[in-house]
């Protein structure tokens, strides 16, 4: 293990008190803050923005992340969207944001989705669900564990963009 850093959340002994399958989706997302903090922490708003190569902004990811979280946890919730969240979900790829902004919705986020996440009765994760306009079907344990995957994947696209867009500022 690199001793600059320390354990992942996951092997560090935390939330004995959650059940297993909503402590690692809460072990993950405790990861992705973290990784988003270590990589994106000093960057600047033109970096947030930037569109390397015309891929997608760290901007839009930290967005994407908060969001659809949120949709995500609707679900699981048994609700439906509401149009407050559609309406934020096409504003995803504005462009002109502020990275502390970006910092204080994403950072609230996760501590919502935790909560929301404890919140969850585990004897329940088979429930049935249904996600989109398309009503597909799922259970609540599924959507967890795309909570987790699913924002796992942006914050690897966010890490790589952090870096490329950090490589281009070094080298202008």
């Amino acid at each position: 293990m690199n001793q600059n850093r320390p354990e992942e959340p996951w092997l560090r002994g935390t939330l004995a008190d959650v059940a297993p399958v909503p402590r690692a989706v809460l072990h993950a997302l405790e990861l992705a803050k973290e990784d988003i903090e270590r990589w994106c922490d000093g960057l600047s708003d033109d970096q947030f923005n930037s569109r390397p190569f015309g891929i997608a902004s760290l901007a839009f990811h930290f967005r994407h992340i908060a969001r659809s979280m949120d949709r995500l946890l609707t679900y699981a919730d048994g609700r439906s969207l509401t149009d407050e969240q559609l309406a934020a979900l096409k504003t995803e790829l504005d462009e002109g944001a502020a990275r502390s902004e970006l910092f204080a919705e994403l950072d609230a986020a996760f501590e919502k989705s935790a909560e929301r996440i404890r919140a969850l009765d585990a004897t329940r994760l088979s429930d049935t669900r249904e996600v989109g306009r398309r009503r597909r079907p799922t259970t609540v344990g599924g959507l967890l564990i795309h909570v987790a995957e699913h924002t796992q994947r942006h914050v690897g696209q966010a890490i790589t963009t952090a870096k490329i867009v950090t490589a281009q500022h070094q080298s202008e």
